[in-house]
């Protein structure tokens, strides 16, 4: 498996969209979903909202293709890393058809909080990204980490190297 960038990921899709049923919902999150979005940074994977205990056909078509592209896709149950904003699903992005593929990022909002959850550097230079794009305003961030704080403990999120994190990202952006 070699990293990916933009244009690799849209040929991955459209092969995606040739073996799916008509009318399927795709929504990225992580390095393909940002890399969608005009990040310069490569990724190695295809992370999609999906329940990695349980897929579904749809998830098992996906990763089936996937691995015969040679490429790792994982279905990321988001819902169970954190404590998903108010008002995510209207913040999905539409990236585009890819044959019977309806293909969308997840709420930056969310894809933001998971990042600062996890806390590598790699995430925190996606976050700045997001807000250096215009996807994300730094306050709504701060905003939606506060928010997410009284559930840390049900997601397993320690808030302390949250908010650390989150003053590492305002520092990057000075």
């Amino acid at each position: 498996m070699s990293a990916m960038d933009n244009s690799q990921i849209q040929s991955i899709l459209q092969a995606l969209g040739e073996r799916v049923p008509p009318r399927s919902h795709l929504i990225l999150v992580g390095g393909g979903a940002l890399a969608l979005l005009g990040s310069p940074r490569l990724t190695i994977d295809l992370d999609f909202i999906g329940d990695d205990l349980s897929p579904d056909p749809l998830d098992k078509t996906i990763m089936q293709v996937a691995k015969e592209l040679n490429i790792y896709a994982e279905p990321v149950p988001l819902e169970r890393f954190i404590p998903l904003p108010k008002g995510n699903e209207e913040r999905t992005i539409f990236i585009g058809q890819f044959g019977n593929l309806e293909v969308y990022v997840a709420d930056p909002y969310s894809i933001a909080l998971s990042k600062l959850e996890r806390g590598f550097d790699t995430d925190l230079e996606d976050i700045v990204f997001l807000i250096q794009r215009g996807l994300i305003v730094m306050a709504e961030l701060e905003r939606v980490a506060q928010e997410s704080l009284p559930r840390a403990r049900e997601f397993d999120m320690n808030s302390t190297d949250m908010l650390a994190r989150l003053q590492t990202v305002r520092d990057r952006l000075r």
